[in-house]
């Protein structure tokens, strides 16, 4: 069992909680993620770190809640536990010789940029962080990507927060003022890494995908998040999550993955109204 030492809520749909696990948190690092059960009965689910402290022993997970686990996780209150915790998985970011990133994170995709921003900041690389949310309501760590970037731009859909506009037009601004980049890493939903993808092979700079958006099992073994690199089949979860962008089959990974959205939304609505049944029952 692992304890929830802090729960906080960053917004209407995402959850933050840090959860005490030493073992994790000994050996984590910035691009890989745990998998973890909620109860006994509870379905296993990947979750990127989100951040780690090795001196407390606590692993930071941010989710958004979307189905029917995510629900029960954030039922969970401070001090309560969890059932399982396992990891560190996945490979971590490659930061050695960079000099010059530019991390593009978009919606909940910025609880992962975040930790690799925060690495390449603590290296002494020279850090630029973009982030883009819908509106203003849904802005997540603003404040912790200002501490690790030497330049954040907040970007938002309707210019409630930040810059009106995508994190695509922030970033080729950025370029075409004469900023250079050793390298792009960009964090989010697959459309807004397919776009920054195909920005960045324009001008010709190296580009990272992390592909943690499409992991359901973590394991390789339910084939969900089987996608195409290269014209080769790898696995997000065993090969990844992170990958040569200029080398994904973005337009494959986003048409696979809606396959599993109408039982998602049945598995949540079918929780939400066991929760509702029990609140009603006392």
């Amino acid at each position: 069992m692992y304890k929830i030492v802090k729960r906080k809520e960053l917004n209407k749909t995402v959850t933050l909680m840090e959860i005490y696990a030493p073992f994790v948190a000994n050996k984590a690092e910035p691009g890989q993620f745990i998998i973890l059960r909620v109860d006994e009965q509870g379905e296993r689910i990947p979750l990127t770190i989100a951040d780690y402290d090795r001196a407390a022993g606590t692993v930071t997970i941010i989710f958004q809640i979307v189905g029917a686990t995510t629900k029960k996780l954030n039922m969970k209150k401070e001090n309560e536990y969890i059932q399982d915790f396992v990891g560190p998985l996945g490979r971590a970011t490659e930061t050695e010789g960079v000099k010059n990133v530019a991390v593009v994170g978009g919606g909940v995709g910025a609880a992962i940029a975040y930790p690799v921003a925060k690495k390449f900041f603590e290296k002494g690389a020279n850090v630029t962080t973009i982030v883009g949310f819908r509106n203003k309501d849904l802005v997540i760590l603003e404040k912790e990507f200002k501490a690790v970037s030497n330049k954040f731009v907040l970007m938002s859909d309707d210019g409630s927060a930040g810059q009106k506009g995508l994190v695509t037009n922030a970033l080729k601004d950025l370029i075409e003022s004469g900023q250079k980049f050793d390298k792009v890493i960009t964090i989010g939903p697959l459309v807004m890494m397919k776009f920054v993808s195909l920005l960045t092979k324009e001008y010709n700079i190296p580009t990272v995908a992390s592909m943690n958006p499409i992991m359901i099992d973590g394991t390789g073994m339910c084939g969900g998040c089987r996608l195409s690199v290269g014209g080769k089949i790898r696995f997000a979860c065993v090969d990844g999550p992170e990958f040569d962008a200029h080398l994904i089959d973005f337009d494959e990974a986003i048409a696979r993955s809606g396959t599993y959205s109408d039982f998602e939304k049945h598995s949540y609505e079918k929780t939400c109204n066991l929760f509702k049944g029990a609140d009603a029952n006392g």
